[in-house]
């Protein structure tokens, strides 16, 4: 069910104060809507309050694991927002209490308190045959969704690219240190990078009817590319010259198999286990309009508009280094 954005509505967003949450944010203060950020450490989201107006935005504590702890903050809300994800697992945050057990209990909340729409954002590559634990733990997730709340919208996003990235500023930061870049699987994975605002859109656009389809929409950027080609960018716009190597499959995971015990892993086997499957806007959600433009984003903004200003600082002299297209 869609609802109108206005100064009257209340939103709540779970997990609103990650990379894309601040973002969703952002574009939900445009239209005036108030909104409640449910976060595990309420303390340490201050940097969403410039992005509305005095009152407009409220952090409070919640955590995905713990039920009832999701009630009161989606008490009196119009609509629900999830975003809880995670890439890695650490103790009890794990892929199934997260994003399979977590996104149940969302749901639960928001159909317990009335609220008329949810909006919850997967990922391209969650289902229940995923080769990664992250794909099968989405696809569980979205089951559950649909099993509690069956009028909830559905997103599934590309790899995600915006100036506080995990993705295109760790290859840049790999870029500044290391003689060569892994070419993991031979490089030949296809990625389509969508860029963090074009997937807010997708929210307010889920929110207000603008994702009338009940099937997932699957959010792509208008390049897709391939790991080589994103490393060969990566490159570019540092102003870096690298060896590319090509790495199969088998060895990125032994070596993940050691990475993954550190306390910031470069690199795990369930993501390279992600890399093992293409990560594109499939064709059947092109042919039935599930796609950012299906949801009115005629024009999704490209890689090279916004990737080059945030690299900037992993080039040889930094904002100094000129870098010519």
């Amino acid at each position: 069910m869609a609802i109108v954005l206005n100064s009257s509505t209340l939103v709540t967003i779970y997990g609103g104060s990650g990379f894309i949450g601040r973002h969703v944010v952002r574009a939900i203060a445009k239209t005036g809507a108030r909104m409640r950020v449910a976060v595990r450490r309420p303390e340490l989201a201050g940097h969403l309050q410039p992005l509305g107006g005095v009152g407009q935005i409220n952090a409070v504590q919640a955590n995905v694991r713990y039920p009832a702890s999701l009630i009161a903050p989606a008490e009196g809300a119009d609509a629900v927002v999830n975003l809880v994800g995670l890439l890695l697992p650490r103790g009890r945050q794990t892929f199934k209490a997260v994003q399979d057990e977590g996104a149940r209990h969302v749901a639960e909340a928001a159909r317990q308190v009335g609220a008329r729409a949810l909006v919850h954002v997967s990922a391209i590559g969650a289902g229940a045959e995923a080769p990664s634990a992250y794909g099968r733990s989405k696809a569980a997730g979205e089951a559950a969704m649909r099993e509690v709340f069956p009028d909830c919208v559905i997103l599934r996003p590309s790899i995600v690219f915006g100036p506080e990235d995990d993705f295109f500023n760790r290859f840049g930061a790999l870029a500044r240190i290391a003689p060569a870049l892994p070419l993991i699987g031979g490089g030949h994975t296809r990625l389509q990078p969508v860029f963090v605002g074009d997937v807010a859109k997708a929210v307010v656009a889920g929110l207000t009817g603008g994702a009338p389809l009940s099937e997932p929409y699957e959010l792509g950027g208008p390049e897709v590319l391939t790991l080589k080609e994103v490393m060969a960018r990566v490159l570019d716009y540092t102003m870096r010259r690298r060896l590319l190597i090509p790495e199969p499959f088998w060895l990125a995971k032994l070596q993940a198999a050691f990475l993954q015990w550190l306390p910031s892993p470069p690199l795990t086997v369930d993501q390279v286990r992600l890399l093992e499957v293409d990560n594109v806007v499939s064709e059947d959600a092109t042919r039935c309009g599930r796609t950012l433009q299906g949801l009115g984003i005629a024009n999704p903004i490209a890689i090279e508009a916004v990737v080059p200003d945030y690299l900037e600082r992993f080039r040889p002299r930094g904002q100094f280094s000129v870098w010519r297209p």
